[in-house]
């Protein structure tokens, strides 16, 4: 007879009440809009998301921290004209050599943001706040009032979104949806069993603590930062291919987004807490109501920004009110473990 113990964590209680929200959003909106529950809703849902996990994946390891990026927009936008110049300038670059060009240009301004708050003391949320308006104000010198359009990029970036890596009758699963998803998968392993990952929980449960056992802060900071730029680089490049015509105001508003996803999925904006699953079902849930909203005339722009602040406003309260008290009941050995017996 052999038993399997197993713990059940706060965390996955907030991954199951977000799993309930999606499919109860889903069966709100399908009764709400007319022709709802066709592949093309749930495609443009895939779309959307495909773009903003990539980058709530690289804001989850800053938050892990006790940190926060909010330049990420700015990195996403400057990253994707940046890449778009440079494909209209030089038509032979290949695939891969764009792809690492837009993830080289988001990790040095991710890089920019590490040193400044690792080595600077400055606070994340002011560094980044900055970052995010001198960013912004680089692509708009860079861009000079100039618009990259979708007839000047070459035919495979433009079809790149189309690309299906697999099909079930009318259901498909978009390349760039897949990439999305390989990249959440390779970051949880990360974070779950390489000791850099462990690491960023560590630093974010206790900062002072962890550097006085000697884990090393700063140079784990800057390497967050880094690799937060690094695929919100990736995400400009997805933004890039999914859009096409890119002015200055590109994924402007989309830090709201992520920092949207990153507290519904689950991460706690105190740190120390979280998973990339929770993140990408945050995101799915973000995508979900976006989407859905903008098909469903009944509610404004305004109101659906204003949506996104009360999702954020719940989730941390929730963080701190009843997570907290679950976790403390966790500590305490208050768990109950299941027992399976084979």
């Amino acid at each position: 007879m052999n038993s399997i113990r197993r713990t059940i964590r706060p965390e996955q209680i907030r991954e199951f009440i977000l799993v309930l929200l999606i499919f109860a959003a889903i069966l709100f909106f399908g009764s709400q809009i007319e022709n709802y529950y066709q592949p093309r809703t749930f495609t443009r849902i895939a779309s959307s998301v495909a773009i903003l996990v990539v980058v709530a994946v690289g804001q989850t390891l800053v938050v892990l921290m006790r940190n926060i990026d909010l330049s990420v927009g700015s990195i996403v936008g400057f990253t994707a004209y940046f890449v778009g110049r440079a494909i209209v300038n030089n038509p032979e670059l290949s695939p891969l050599s764009i792809v690492l060009l837009a993830m080289l240009m988001g990790g040095i301004l991710g890089l920019v943001n590490g040193i400044i708050i690792a080595y600077g003391r400055v606070p994340a949320i002011i560094t980044t706040l900055g970052t995010l308006a001198i960013y912004r104000s680089l692509l708009v010198q860079f861009s000079d009032a100039q618009t990259i359009i979708t007839s000047a990029l070459p035919e495979w970036l433009v079809n790149l979104p189309q690309v299906n890596a697999f099909a079930i009758g009318e259901w498909e699963l978009k390349l760039i949806v897949l990439i999305a998803l390989v990249i959440v998968v390779i970051f949880q392993l990360v974070v779950t069993y390489l000791p850099w990952g462990r690491r960023l929980y560590a630093i974010g449960s206790n900062p002072d603590a962890a550097a006085m056992s000697g884990l090393p802060v700063t140079r784990m900071t800057v390497s967050a930062y880094t690799l937060c730029g690094a695929l919100s680089g990736l995400a400009g490049f997805l933004f890039l291919a999914r859009f096409g015509n890119i002015t200055v105001v590109a994924a402007q508003g989309m830090e709201l987004q992520v920092v949207a996803a990153v507290v519904v999925g689950g991460i706690n904006i105190f740190g120390g807490t979280g998973s990339m699953f929770g993140a990408l079902l945050g995101t799915v849930l973000i995508a979900t109501l976006e989407q859905s909203l903008l098909r469903w005339r009944i509610v404004s722009e305004f109101w659906r920004d204003a949506l996104l602040g009360l999702l954020i406003l719940l989730a941390v309260a929730t963080d701190s009110v009843i997570l907290s008290r679950l976790r403390a009941f966790w500590a305490r050995g208050g768990v109950e473990q299941v027992q399976i017996e084979n």
